[in-house]
């Protein structure tokens, strides 16, 4: 080689490990899960606000209000094959959206800061006994959901002591309807398994509260309560859930609300935003157990 051509070369040789490093960043940064990213996020909002210093209930509420404006997406955890663990903090339904906002402030509380901390944190919540064993060890009914994770210290159900009522009902109906679920119109024994969660559902005493007295034990809910909405339709116990943000000394219900809607408030205080719909028949109410 020449001494010409060698010193042209020399500005390249000098750039090109530069370059290399560019290029594995914006590998890197191309490779990132965004659920890992908006994980991330909440746990440096959380750092800012000092919430590992704070209330359970008051770092579920900060966490809730962080997803205000997020899209509303059905059936996200929902997927073909065999039960896995669904993380999506990309679009929330009713369910996922107080779940992720429960489970990202355990692992404020505790200091749990990474992502796969906050992976095992969820399955810990979503899952009966926190174990995943197939469909119907996930926790599909909000009434099961509250029992279970009242079981694992996470909730109190806080639905008796409010002055709730006993809620006699027959639940059934996923096992009754296995054609509007993914994972139970072509598997018998899913459908085989629900129904034994179902029978263990109504060997309990459930209670709720009726809408027409929320108004009145509305004092004793707290910021970041859960709560779910009851429903006269068979077989159900639950059609909606949210979470109890005081606001404009209101109860208000922050939650994720139908499909092409965002995480938002509800305009109306939960009493009134009950009456309005008629086949909400009241609510039941846990409470984020304080660690």
């Amino acid at each position: 080689m020449n001494r010409r051509i060698f010193l042209q070369l020399i500005p390249i040789l000098v750039l090109f490990p530069i370059f290399l490093q560019q290029q594995k960043k914006v590998t890197h940064e191309i490779s990132v899960d965004p659920n890992e990213l908006i994980c991330k996020n909440k746990f440096n909002l959380a750092d800012s606000m000092k919430l590992r210093d704070k209330p359970i209930n008051e770092v579920v509420v900060a966490v809730a209000k962080s997803f205000i404006g997020t899209d509303y997406a059905a059936n996200t955890l929902d997927a073909p094959g065999k039960e896995q663990l669904v993380v999506n903090l990309q679009t929330l339904d009713c369910v996922t959206f107080y779940e992720n906002s429960l489970v990202l402030a355990r692992c404020i509380k505790k200091n749990k800061l990474i992502f796969d901390d906050y992976k095992k944190e969820l399955q810990f919540v979503r899952y009966r006994g926190g174990v995943i064993n197939g469909y119907a060890s996930r926790l599909h009914y909000t009434s099961d959901y509250f029992f279970d994770n009242e079981n694992k210290s996470v909730l109190k159900d806080m639905t008796k002591e409010l002055g709730g009522v006993p809620f006699k009902k027959k639940i059934n109906f996923m096992s009754t309807h296995p054609d509007l679920y993914l994972q139970l119109k072509n598997s018998s024994e899913n459908v085989k398994e629900i129904k034994k969660i179902e029978d263990e559902m109504n060997a309990r005493t459930m209670y709720y509260i009726p809408k027409a007295k929320v108004k009145r034990i509305a004092s004793q809910i707290k910021d970041g309560d859960i709560i779910g909405i009851t429903t006269t339709i068979n077989g159900l116990d639950c059609t909606h859930t949210g979470i109890a943000l005081w606001h404009k000394s209101k109860l208000h219900l922050l939650h994720a609300p139908v499909p092409g809607s965002k995480v938002q408030i509800t305009d109306l205080p939960l009493s009134d935003y009950l009456a309005r719909i008629k086949k909400d028949e009241g609510i039941i109410v846990a409470r984020p157990v304080e660690m």
